[in-house]
């Protein structure tokens, strides 16, 4: 559904034209996983798939929310009501980020929200980061709030964490606010500084396939915290701030201070070796050896899987199908337990690797896999 079908329904539903329309969209990330909430690296691009906004601002203390992908009619919240805790439905992602705006001081009296989005759920391509970021977009145009792109993230970020109750990092909400077409974005969490890494796969013949497993997942569950609650363990042990304050050439002397510690030695080795797979990852694109990062993305998944447990059987046949099919490079993207695995491929073998990976999953009775490119595209933006 694009800008127009959205501003009409938004008339249907609320009897007046929208004061403007807005677009956010999901990510993919190239490499860098769980390093976010570790203060480290993470690298990823916007994908062409977004969430799109038609909003007007409301003057009476009310709320008025409405989805073209969810049952049901017009939802009617007060602003004024937002607490943590107290939504565990859709509502509650463009609504924390209401409740995030005001608790920072900034004055949102109520809107008219209208929402449409082909971010598929679910699929660790972050379709809540890409809600929460149209809706902060639209209100900071709406009320001229003055707030830069990464404060919009920031904010986005506490509405997830805090008001959702999802310990997500910082990485989903920046990707959607500040991606630029045609590059990955190259994210330091510890300070927010940026770097846009061209990243232009047609050009060189390369092509980047998303494989959603369609196996859901939802960061609020148990295991994404247990995670993160295990880093922040393995830093005090430490004795540092983040694990992101461990050098790579530290390593083995950190893991030697941890002992018998093991699970805590695995999340600390996957988070130092992912910020050094990051690194590896910019200094290859920079130089324009792009079909070389394929063996690293591989690396980044052997360590999600062995080290931080976060794989499943379907990420795992899609990698090892990909691989023996010829493919540069593959791993899972995402928080894990399910979603999306990323295949760096040519662009001749795009459709024998597209065979090869559903008849994997044929073969393996698994539920049929949704394929599609990812092409490296624009963050959040008004449209109208």
């Amino acid at each position: 559904m694009g800008a127009q079908q959205v501003a009409e329904r938004f008339a249907e539903l609320y009897g007046a034209q929208p004061e403007g329309v807005w677009a956010a969209p999901g990510r993919v990330n190239l490499i860098g996983e769980h390093t976010d909430y570790n203060d480290g690296f993470v690298m990823p691009f916007a994908l062409p798939h977004e969430t799109i906004a038609a909003v007007s601002r409301r003057d009476d203390g009310l709320l008025r929310l409405h989805s073209a992908d969810v049952e049901g009619g017009v939802a009617e919240l007060s602003p004024d009501a937002l607490a943590p805790g107290s939504d565990d439905a859709w509502t509650a992602y463009p609504a924390g980020v209401v409740w995030a705006l005001r608790e920072a001081g900034h004055e949102v009296t109520g809107a008219d929200v209208h929402l449409s989005s082909t971010v598929p759920t679910g699929a660790g391509l972050s379709s809540s980061a890409a809600l929460e970021v149209v809706i902060a977009l639209a209100l900071n145009d709406l009320y001229d709030l003055g707030l830069r792109r990464w404060k919009l993230a920031r904010l986005c970020q506490r509405a997830e964490n805090v008001y959702v109750g999802a310990p997500t990092g910082i990485m989903d909400q920046t990707a959607s606010a500040c991606c630029e077409a045609g590059h990955a974005l190259f994210l330091d969490t510890c300070d927010l500084s940026q770097r846009q890494i061209p990243f232009d796969l047609a050009a060189e013949g390369l092509r980047l396939l998303v494989v959603d497993t369609q196996v859901k997942h939802a960061h609020s569950g148990g295991e994404y915290g247990k995670r993160r609650a295990g880093c922040e363990k393995g830093a005090a042990l430490l004795g540092v701030d983040a694990l992101r304050d461990i050098p790579y050439a530290g390593l083995d002397a950190a893991l030697a201070r941890l002992g018998d510690e093991e699970e805590t030695v695995r999340l600390v080795r996957h988070i130092v070796t992912e910020n050094h797979r990051v690194e590896r990852v910019v200094d290859l694109l920079e130089a324009g050896d792009t079909r070389a990062i394929g063996p690293v993305l591989t690396e980044g998944h052997a360590s999600l899987r062995d080290d931080f447990h976060i794989s499943c059987p379907e990420l795992d046949l899609v990698v090892d199908t990909a691989l023996g099919a010829g493919a540069l490079g593959a791993r899972m993207t995402g928080g894990g337990f399910g979603g999306s695995a990323i295949v760096l491929a040519e662009a001749s073998d795009v459709d024998t690797q597209t065979k090869a990976i559903e008849e994997a999953f044929a073969a393996a009775a698994f539920k049929t896999p949704r394929l599609f490119e990812a092409v490296p595209s624009a963050g959040a933006r008004r449209l109208v």
